[in-house]
């Protein structure tokens, strides 16, 4: 049975800008926007009708009803399969609140093979390990801290790489510098916020590729993005961002992969320097601290 959603993910790399803004609306509330007229789904992906009936061709279908038919075949298989009867058997069974917690976050990350495209995320690799770009990265209100994070590692693989913190105020020139083969991550998740799509757009003014790693429910910043990576959003009483750490886990570790024997080296180097080894070697003296401080 043609998934849709697997259609998409397999054509995106293929898409035209218009075709892929169609593409990531039908994601971010799949399927239920594409069960709504042609039109509907241009209003919501900001494009034209004639886009919408691009993409459906691009998909391998002869036009919008054979598109909508595939869409509720997915529906009635899902709800109507002894897997999926199963699993909500399973789903009610008691459990406690720290599993049905975990159990939660597990589901939220999982996700991220359905949300996020494959053609996106190795695109992302791509621009983030080429060593001749530099990176900027900036997040939201909480998002910083991941952002954070994804530069610390990065930092710590390849060069070039700078994290702003205040990308609209001190760290305003780090984007004023930005080139054509700059590379810009915002992280912006809901509530999504001003900054952010401001920042994209002055980062594409720039010539530079921009990154936006946001929820289900594009940010703004996403019109101004070359990728997209979408990520699954939920948690009491605050947004978990599991899926977002596992995202970012696998671009560090698929730039890792990229630059293979460059990033061992780098990382070498930087622990060599840095002394980030904690343990005790004997005979050694206790270093600058005077023993082994976290």
């Amino acid at each position: 049975m043609i998934k849709i959603k697997d259609e998409i993910f397999a054509h995106m790399d293929e898409l035209s800008p218009a075709e892929k803004k169609v593409a990531r609306a039908l994601l971010a509330d799949y399927p239920s926007v594409g069960l709504a007229s042609a039109a509907a789904l241009s209003k919501a992906a900001g494009t034209s009708t004639p886009t919408v009936l691009r993409l459906v061709s691009r998909l391998g279908l002869h036009n919008f009803a054979e598109f909508q038919q595939h869409l509720r075949d997915e529906i009635s298989h899902q709800v109507n399969s002894p897997l999926s009867r199963a699993t909500d058997s399973l789903d009610r069974t008691e459990t406690s609140a720290l599993q049905t917690s975990i159990a939660e976050r597990v589901a939220i990350a999982d996700r991220l093979s359905s949300t996020v495209p494959p053609t996106e995320f190795d695109a992302a690799v791509e621009l983030l390990g080429a060593s001749a770009r530099n990176v900027v990265i900036c997040g939201g209100y909480f998002s910083r801290h991941i952002a954070n994070i994804l530069s610390l590692q990065l930092n710590q693989i390849r060069a070039g790489v700078d994290y702003a913190a205040e990308p609209l105020g001190k760290d305003i020139s780090k984007y004023l510098d930005l080139r054509k083969d700059s590379v810009v991550v915002i992280f912006d998740l809901r509530r999504h916020e001003q900054a952010a799509a401001q920042v994209a757009s002055l980062a594409k003014k720039q010539g530079a590729s921009v990154i936006v790693i946001t929820d289900e429910d594009p940010s703004p910043s996403a019109e101004h993005a070359d990728i997209v990576l979408p990520v699954a959003l939920g948690g009491v009483p605050f947004d978990s961002f599991a899926g977002v750490l596992v995202l970012v886990e696998c671009l560090v570790e698929g730039v890792f992969a990229l630059r293979g024997p460059n990033a061992l080296e780098r990382m070498s180097r930087w622990e060599e320097t840095v002394q980030i080894n904690r343990s005790f070697r004997p005979g050694e003296s206790d270093g600058m601290w005077g023993g082994d401080h976290e």
